[in-house]
């Protein structure tokens, strides 16, 4: 059987300092830390990435989706004698433009989270 003072507690929504309240407020900030974090992911899919190798003989374009959008190669990149060399470049501005690409995903969920590590695989 409850008390007087314990009956109270428990009318307010719990004892020692109203825990159900916090948990209500912390419920919220994760829905809208999950809002945020959708509208980024969202926003980031949006952008696009390029980068270049071989002094711009190479210029590789990806979505924010990591998608490879364009390749763009001069004319003095395409030897039929040295098709290694091309192939070389093109990965190269390929995984230039992803790592731009996550370098600003990471960069968007650090502010988003203020540095918190959520672990779990998260895609961001």
């Amino acid at each position: 059987m409850l008390t007087g003072k314990d009956e109270k507690m428990a009318r307010r929504g719990g004892f020692q300092g109203g825990m159900p309240g916090n948990m209500n407020n912390l419920m919220k900030q994760a829905q809208r830390m999950q809002r945020q974090m959708e509208e980024t992911q969202k926003e980031m899919e949006e952008k696009e990435y390029e980068a270049t190798a071989g002094g711009g003989a190479v210029t590789v374009k990806v979505s924010g989706k990591k998608e490879v959008l364009s390749v763009k190669l001069s004319e003095e990149v395409v030897d039929p004698d040295d098709i290694e060399m091309l192939e070389d470049l093109i990965v190269a501005a390929t995984n230039e433009a992803l790592r731009m690409l996550e370098e600003d995903s990471a960069k968007s969920m650090e502010a988003l989270t203020g540095g918190l590590n959520l672990g779990g695989g998260f895609p961001f």
